[in-house]
């Protein structure tokens, strides 16, 4: 059984998404895989009560107490392991997971860590994304899952999915739409994933 670790900052939407459609999918016999741990680095991170309430065991790692950002991603590092099968390392998944990190952390978890970004990849990297689509004068605008690699919000992508960018749309209400969109595939690119090994 391989285990999937989630990492949240916060509320874990694309968290509860990917939770629902593992229980509903049953992933533990099509895929061979289920959610095993929901870690946050924030103590009051509202996903967390979510993972509670489904049976998922849960962690908090506060960046806020180590010294520097390769201490706080070893000691993130050890967690993940905790929860790995024998013989069978933990897919990793960001929901949500407001830390860019380290070259190491990335390196030691490759081709089995993956994140959702909220544009069409490789646009419009970082912070600020629709704001941005939005003054540029795009058409469409999106999501893309993707695995990580060592330079922020590249690596090979998994799943994109576009939405139309509306005349009247403000960063929040394109947000929004382009949410939904995440919520869908954000789980079919795990589970596609999954599939694959």
């Amino acid at each position: 059984m391989r285990n999937i670790v989630i990492l949240i900052s916060g509320g874990g939407s694309n968290m509860a998404a990917i939770v629902n459609a593992a229980q509903r999918e049953d992933w533990s016999g099509r895929y061979g895989a289920r959610v095993a741990a929901v870690i946050s680095n924030k103590a009051d991170a509202k996903g967390l009560l979510f993972a509670r309430e489904h049976g998922i065991d849960t962690e908090v790692l506060d960046h806020k107490v180590f010294a520097s950002r390769e201490a706080f991603d070893a000691a993130l590092a050890s967690l993940i392991d905790r929860f790995d099968a024998p013989g069978t390392p933990a897919l990793v998944v960001l929901a949500g997971f407001m830390r860019i990190l380290t070259s190491g952390f990335v390196d030691r978890f490759a081709g089995r860590l993956t994140n959702i970004h909220p544009s069409l990849l490789p646009a419009f990297t970082g912070l600020h994304t629709h704001q941005r689509a939005i003054a540029a004068g795009c058409k469409f605008a999106g999501a893309t899952v993707h695995l990580v690699s060592a330079e922020l919000d590249h690596g090979p992508i998994l799943a994109q999915a576009v939405v139309p960018l509306l005349a009247d749309d403000t960063a929040d209400t394109l947000a929004a739409r382009v949410l939904t969109q995440e919520h869908l595939i954000y789980p079919q690119a795990i589970a596609e994933l999954l599939h694959k090994r």
